[in-house]
């Protein structure tokens, strides 16, 4: 089921009225319905990987008091393990197995042998990157002795599963949703009504924005062998609006949803494109991602603790593993690796927790360095995502090798205004709300204007939004 779908729209109304009017008594019973809830959510996807889900959950359920009731430190390893083992396993096979048959097959073609490889079929399960990923931080931090091990099965189940987050994120941690799941929640209207500004600027900016963008991206990078290099960069550019307008829209209308049920869940999205450089642009980004491979990955592997080699090899992993967990690809390897080599002047000059405020901070516009800053961190970024976008890595270097010509100061020959005024929207609506929760936060504001700043942004949304039922880009990792 898609956010964006007429199922969605009947079936959130049908939850939030059982949910504060029916099973209100207990939150036992709510938690019970959220549940219910969520397991109908996934189904209606494929419902056949609605028993992998069970699993996932089922295992990590049982391996989390097995490592708490373990008498040895050795014990506690095994089932930590085996939880490990098995969550990646899946994963693994789901998401990997042809990527890394057919690297194996390209690698003895290299050498001159020829491999008979089985390439499978294989349907990859929406949102198991997602959920496995709190799965293993859940039994990562019993083993670290974080947290303790959950008896109630309902509650954990929520945890991984909640609806809202099920498919896309944010990545929840154990430590801030459960104590939230496990305690009564009172029916709050200004949090109910702030969630709703948020889910609405989540639909503008997936159904306005990107998917606006999608359709002349697409045709871009379709046909990019025959483009001018300024319609390529321009390409490039709506891409960039695009997976922003995406990603952190589906977030946006996630939190938003949760909180109409008393629920807050990790921040996401943080402005990213006013970053002033790539530390910044990857402290605004995809946070809980981030975050993660922070607390599971980089701390483990020594983190800042050790020398500048050590600082610059844990880099590279986590930003190298950062573009493998989004696909099976070379393109996203490639992409992490561009982020890194980024990453490697703030790191090597211990510049990179320097822009740690909001710019511009008190200004409503931005120095000169300011902007140079944040026009050189975007470009830097519409670079990278080029090999995301790309189907494949000589793509990508054919893509950058047709922008390198004397057309990239020519004006694209069909400039699409009416996306770009949009965009424009976007941008200003956001940096003028750069210091807040989400763009749509604007209580400063005088009551009458809000209301009629909602009233255009729903305009615009019936007038110019692509109503198909487009998919949200990350359900594909």
């Amino acid at each position: 089921m898609l956010f964006n779908s007429i199922g969605f729209l009947i079936f959130l109304p049908i939850v939030f009225i059982l949910y504060w009017f029916v099973f209100n008594k207990k939150y036992q019973h709510q938690n019970l319905l959220v549940l219910v809830a969520s397991f109908y959510f996934y189904a209606c996807w494929d419902w056949r990987f609605l028993f992998l889900l069970m699993f996932s959950i089922g295992l990590d359920f049982f391996s989390g008091i097995q490592i708490e009731k373990s008498k040895s430190k050795k014990e506690a390893q095994i089932w930590l393990a085996i939880s490990i083992i098995i969550n990646l396993g899946f994963l693994g096979f789901f998401k990997y197995y042809n990527f890394f048959v057919g690297s194996f097959s390209d690698l003895l073609s290299g050498f001159g042998f020829h491999a008979n490889v089985w390439l499978l079929k294989i349907v990859l399960p929406v949102g198991i990157s997602f959920y496995t990923f709190h799965g293993l931080s859940y039994v990562i931090d019993i083993y670290k002795k974080r947290i303790s091990a959950e008896r109630n099965f309902i509650d954990y189940a929520v945890f991984v599963s909640y609806f809202p987050l099920l498919v896309a994120g944010p990545i929840e941690r154990a430590t801030h949703l459960l104590p939230q799941i496990q305690r009564k929640r009172v029916f709050n209207y200004e949090q109910a009504a702030d969630g709703m500004r948020q889910i609405l600027w989540g639909f503008f900016k997936k159904m306005v924005i990107a998917d606006n963008c999608a359709p002349l991206v697409n045709d871009i990078f379709t046909h990019y062998q025959t483009e001018s290099a300024s319609n390529l960069v321009l390409g490039a550019v709506l891409f960039a609006f695009q997976i922003y307008g995406d990603f952190s829209g589906y977030s946006d209308i996630a939190l938003g949803v949760s909180r109409l049920f008393g629920i807050e869940l990790l921040k996401n999205f943080s402005f990213p494109y006013f970053s002033r450089d790539i530390a910044e642009f990857w402290r605004r980004w995809h946070i809980s991602l981030s975050s993660w491979f922070r607390d599971y990955l980089y701390i483990p592997l020594g983190g800042s603790k050790g020398g500048l080699m050590m600082k610059i090899r844990n880099t590279f992993i986590i930003f190298l593993v950062s573009g493998f967990w989004h696909g099976a690809n070379w393109t996203f390897i490639i992409w992490g690796g561009l982020n890194a080599l980024y990453f490697m002047p703030l790191l090597i000059t211990d510049k990179n927790r320097q822009n740690l405020e909001v710019v511009a901070m008190g200004k409503l516009i931005p120095s000169f360095k300011e902007i140079f800053q944040i026009l050189i961190t975007f470009s830097l970024t519409c670079f990278a995502w080029i090999f995301f976008r790309a189907a494949s890595v000589s793509q990508a270097i054919s893509y950058i090798g047709k922008i390198c010509n004397k057309t990239i100061l020519s004006i694209p020959p069909h400039l699409p205004y009416k996306i770009l005024s949009l965009v424009g929207i976007m941008l200003l609506i956001e940096w003028i709300n750069r210091n807040m929760f989400h763009g749509l936060e604007i209580k400063r504001f005088n009551p009458w204007l809000r209301r009629i700043l909602y009233l255009v942004i729903i305009y615009i949304i019936l007038r110019y939004a692509n109503f198909g039922n487009n998919e949200f880009i990350y359900f594909q990792f």
